[in-house]
C-alpha cells in the first residue's frame, strides 16, 4: 500500500467498469414512488375491489415503466463472442477475452471482459458507449487517442459514417423510429388511464388496443436491421458473430401482447355486461344508486307553511255589505278621498 493508496498525482484516475444505468435507475425510482403512492389509498377501499384495485395499479404501472424504460435499454440486440484477439495496436501481444455487442435505439454498447479479467498487468472489463449521432465519427476519434483495445475500435469502426458497410444509417433511422413510436405508445398508455377513471370504459379499451398497437410498431422498424447486408464481424480466432434479439426486443413483444389482452378484454365485457364492468371501475355507480332510493312517503304541514308564506302586497276590494259590517274600517271611497 503506497502513501496515495495506489493513486498516483499527475495521473489518470482508474476506470470504473459500468455498473447500470442512470436513466433506468432515474425512470425505475419515479415510477416505484407512483406506485407506492397510489397503494396508500389501498386501506380505504372496502371489500373486494380492494384487491382489484392493487392489480390495477401494479399492472398499469409496469406497462408504463416498460414503455419508457425501453428507450433507453442497450439490449435490442446482442451478439457475444470468446476469442483471443490482440489487446493493443501495434502489439502482437493476445488476450482471452469475451466480446460483445448490445444494440439500442440510442446507440451501441460495446463491451470487453477479459477470461480472468486480469491480464498482461491490467484489469480487462470495458463498456464503452457509441450514441446515434451526427458526431459519432468524433466519438470513434476519441477512443482512438484514449488507446481502447482493438476489439473494440474494430467493432465501432463498423457503424462510422464512411464505414462501406452503412450500419450507422439503418440502425439509426431504425432507432428514431421505434422509439417515436413507443413515446406514442406512451401517451395511449395515460390517455388509457384517464378514460378508466370515466364513464367511457369502451373508450378506454379501445387505447389501450392502440397502446399494444404502438409496440408492435416499433418492434417492426427496430426489425428492418435484419433485412441489411450481412456485414460480418471477425474478431481474432472465433470466427463471425451476428446480432440476434435480446431480452428488451421480447420484453416489448410481451407487454404488447399484455395490452392488447387488456384492450379486447374490456372492450368485449363492455358490450357484454356494461353495468357490472363499470362497477368494478367505480365509475357511472353514484347516477345509478341515486335514481333507485327510494325516500317514502311525504307529508305536507300546511300550518307550517301557512306561517313562513308571505302574501304579496295587492289592492283587496271588499263587498260593500262586508265593508259596513265593520264600522272600524274605511270605505273604498273614504281612502281614495285620503290618497
Amino acid at each position: 500500500m503506497t502513501f496515495y493508496d495506489d493513486i498516483y498525482p499527475f495521473y489518470p484516475l482508474p476506470r470504473t467498469s459500468f455498473i447500470f444505468s442512470t436513466h433506468l435507475l432515474t425512470i425505475i425510482l419515479v415510477f416505484l414512488v407512483l406506485t407506492a403512492s397510489f397503494l396508500l389509498i389501498l386501506p380505504g377501499i372496502r371489500g373486494k375491489s380492494r384487491l382489484f384495485w392493487m392489480f390495477r395499479i401494479i399492472i398499469s404501472f409496469f406497462i408504463g415503466v416498460v414503455i419508457v424504460a425501453l428507450n433507453f435499454t442497450s439490449d435490442w440486440a446482442e451478439a457475444r463472442t470468446t476469442t483471443n484477439a490482440t489487446y493493443k495496436s501495434f502489439s502482437s501481444e493476445e488476450v482471452n477475452a469475451e466480446v460483445g455487442l448490445h444494440v439500442g435505439l440510442y446507440g451501441i454498447n460495446i463491451t470487453l471482459r477479459g477470461n480472468p479479467v486480469n491480464q498482461l498487468n491490467e484489469t480487462i472489463n470495458y463498456n464503452e458507449m457509441f450514441e446515434w449521432r451526427d458526431t459519432i465519427d468524433e466519438e470513434y476519434e476519441d477512443a482512438l487517442e484514449r488507446g481502447l483495445p482493438n476489439p473494440i475500435l474494430y467493432i465501432a469502426e463498423k457503424f462510422t459514417l464512411n464505414n462501406p458497410c452503412g450500419l450507422i444509417y439503418q440502425y439509426r433511422y431504425s432507432g428514431r423510429y421505434a422509439s417515436a413510436t413507443l413515446w406514442t405508445a406512451f401517451c395511449c398508455w395515460m390517455v388509457a388511464n384517464v378514460l378508466f377513471s370515466m364513464p367511457v370504459i369502451l373508450y378506454a379499451g379501445y387505447m389501450m388496443v392502440a397502446t399494444a398497437a404502438f409496440i408492435f410498431f416499433s418492434m417492426a422498424s427496430f426489425s428492418t436491421i435484419m433485412n441489411l447486408p450481412t456485414c460480418l464481424f471477425t474478431i481474432g480466432t472465433s470466427g463471425a458473430f451476428q446480432t440476434e434479439y435480446s431480452s428488451s426486443f421480447w420484453l416489448a413483444l410481451a407487454t404488447g401482447v399484455l395490452c392488447l389482452v387488456i384492450g379486447i378484454l374490456v372492450v368485449l365485457l363492455d358490450c357484454l355486461i356494461p353495468e357490472k364492468i363499470r362497477e368494478a371501475f367505480s365509475v357511472g355507480v353514484d347516477n345509478d344508486e341515486d335514481e333507485d332510493v327510494y325516500f317514502g312517503e311525504g307529508y305536507l304541514n300546511s300550518n307550517f307553511l301557512a306561517s313562513v308564506t308571505t302574501t304579496p302586497l295587492t289592492t283587496l276590494v271588499l263587498p260593500t255589505d262586508e265593508i259596513q259590517k265593520d264600522s272600524h274600517q274605511p270605505s273604498l271611497q273614504e281612502l281614495s278621498i285620503a290618497m
